[in-house]
């Protein structure tokens, strides 16, 4: 599946955010704060050479900018298995860190396999309420009483800048 490079969503796009809203929801992701987007909130999307959503990563961090909760990685069920959702994933794990974040969290209760070959391992989801309470995701889940029913995991994120001698 060939693709354009990822675009940061434009959050003064209607359109890309509506295309973004269905590809998300095509994939039984969560929407939440596609409506109040804020500076903490990065989100790409991928599109194939016809402008079709066929990829989508991001993240949201921690308001001290320690913790990067990943979320909104999908790939189209026409690019599963070919290395698309690690490229997206890893991208959004790369820009975190490149931006200060330490640790990256998630909740992810069907892909734990997907995960852990990205170095990810089970975490306390209550710890990763505590480290990102005001991310819409961990807000969102404790409005709806979900969070118990969540699976969190967490790894740390390498510091990109070179180190000095």
């Amino acid at each position: 599946m060939a693709s354009k490079p990822l675009v940061p969503l434009a959050w003064t796009d209607a359109d890309a955010r509506n295309d973004l809203r269905g590809f998300l929801a095509a994939a039984d992701l969560t929407l939440a704060g596609l409506d109040s987007p804020t500076p903490r909130l990065r989100l790409w999307v991928d599109r194939d050479a016809s402008g079709t959503v066929v990829g989508s990563t991001g993240y949201e961090v921690s308001v001290d900018g320690e913790h990067a909760l990943i979320r909104s990685v999908a790939v189209a069920p026409t690019g599963r298995t070919r290395g698309a959702g690690s490229r997206l994933a890893r991208h959004a794990l790369a820009d975190a860190a490149a931006h200060g974040a330490r640790h990256a969290w998630l909740f992810s209760r069907r892909s734990g396999p997907f995960w852990r070959k990205l170095g990810f391992t089970p975490a306390d989801r209550d710890a990763l309420a505590a480290a990102l309470p005001d991310t819409h995701q961990v807000q969102l889940f404790r409005a709806t009483g979900q969070l118990a029913r969540e699976v969190a995991w967490s790894r740390a994120l390498a510091d990109p800048r070179p180190t000095t001698l």
